[in-house]
């Protein structure tokens, strides 16, 4: 049965504005997407070299891509723990807690030898520091959502939850920019790009947590949290959030992972995996795929704001249904038209499966904080989103490439649309919360 959080009419006032709230939310998703970003970009152009030079071209890529995997299986359990503690001691708290393990984990993962150097344990310890990366965002996503829906005005939370959303969008611009730089500095098949050129982007994300750190220990808790943890009775004893959640919204947990399953699926395809077709399958140009992302991340970002406005009007569940419809035809269509060649065709298919993506990217900020009461809200809405992850984020790289060198490009295609349609079920299964006061 689901419950839902009765409305707290908090007389705990914020200092800290919504705007100020919105900007340091999308500022801190912004470095924690740069850090997952420069890995799927980096997983696409150099690791099969630099840590699986013995496997060669195909299974070195595959290799690669599974250690990429690896991050979308940690983020749920990411999620049970950095749920527990934003449901316990705050969402400002834990958030300044993912951030801080996400720098960690990229700067090492910067400053890892190769397997030239230090043998079989580089990938090793590539993966566990990929695993720490997973588990940062797992955390993060749930706590930058939390942060402004809970803060935002009645009626425009979609528009106030979009800000966190825009983190991804910029940070695939600062991403691809990174490497287009230091590519032009070092040159593309320059063993100085591949030997210590491609760690820049990683050792730089340093400078960028310093800032996203800065920007959150200057903001307040929420007041809807300071309000449940004013009202918590505290001689009644206290259950587990992971719990709770589990206990009382299985169904909603599990809807919400199958509708945005497709998301994740279309944010691995306009990214790492198009990034690595368009480079070793379709033989363009590193700077060119480059390019082509940033212009395609900018219409991601738009994409993201009209679907986050017009959730506010029309509802989430309308607009993601919407974007799983399209998902479906364009999963079809994607692949024949990138194998005709042409790079205009790349340009295309890369900016429509962002946008696509960005359509179902904009309501989910919030659409997931609205499904939840407070007292596990952070658990819940991370639960959701991350196992969402695993299934579309996780299983499409680890089988995307052997089905297409199997039974071709097409093959991938058709996973993706049966995901769209998996997506568009559990979507209108679930309840329409727009108006729901949280």
């Amino acid at each position: 049965m689901t419950t839902v959080s009765p409305s707290v009419d908090s007389t705990i006032t914020p200092r800290t504005g919504v705007r100020r709230v919105a900007v340091a939310s999308c500022i801190g998703t912004t470095i924690e997407f740069y850090d997952f970003f420069i890995y799927g970009t980096a997983a696409a152009l150099v690791f099969p070299t630099v840590f699986f030079p013995a496997l060669g071209s195909t299974a070195g890529t595959v290799a690669s891509f599974a250690t990429f995997a690896v991050a979308f299986i940690a983020r749920p359990v990411g999620a049970m723990l950095f749920g527990h503690y934003g449901d316990r001691i705050g969402r400002k708290k834990t958030l300044v807690s993912t951030l801080l393990l996400m720098g960690i984990s990229t700067l090492l993962i910067g400053l890892l030898p190769g397997a030239e150097t230090i043998g079989v344990a580089a990938p090793i310890i590539l993966v566990l520091l990929r695993f720490g990366q997973g588990f940062a965002v797992g955390g993060e996503w749930a706590g930058a959502t939390l942060l402004t829906a809970e803060y935002a005005p009645p009626g425009k939370r979609g528009l106030y939850a979009m800000f966190p959303q825009l983190g991804p969008a910029i940070a695939f611009v600062l991403s691809s920019s990174t490497f287009i730089l230091t590519g032009a500095i070092f040159g593309d098949t320059n063993e100085a790009f591949l030997d210590w050129g491609w760690r820049v982007p990683f050792v730089f994300s340093i400078v960028l947590v310093g800032i996203g750190l800065y920007m959150r220990l200057a903001i307040e808790e929420t007041p809807v949290f300071r309000a449940q943890q004013a009202s918590d009775d505290t001689s009644a004893p206290r259950t587990l959030p992971f719990l709770d959640a589990w206990r009382f919204q299985t169904k909603e947990i599990l809807l919400s992972a199958g509708a945005l399953a497709t998301l994740f699926a279309l944010f691995y395809m306009g990214t790492a995996f198009l990034t690595s077709y368009g480079t070793k399958t379709l033989g363009f140009s590193r700077p060119f795929v480059l390019a082509v992302g940033i212009v395609a991340a900018v219409v991601f970002g738009a994409a993201i704001v009209v679907s986050a406005l017009y959730s506010d009007r029309i509802g989430r569940r309308r607009v993601i249904m919407i974007s799983c419809v399209l998902a479906v035809v364009w999963a079809l269509v994607l692949f024949p038209l990138l194998d005709t060649g042409s790079s205009a065709a790349f340009v295309v298919g890369m900016c429509v499966t962002l946008a696509i993506f960005g359509m179902a990217y904009g309501p989910c900020g919030a659409l997931l904080p609205e499904m939840f009461p407070a007292r596990y809200r952070y658990t819940g809405a991370g639960l959701g989103y991350n196992l969402a992850g695993v299934l579309g984020g996780a299983i499409p790289p680890l089988i995307a490439a052997p089905l297409a060198s199997s039974f071709g490009s097409f093959a991938i295609g058709l996973m993706l649309a049966v995901l769209g349609i998996v997506s568009f079920v559990c979507t209108k299964a679930l309840v329409e919360t727009k108006d729901r006061a949280i």
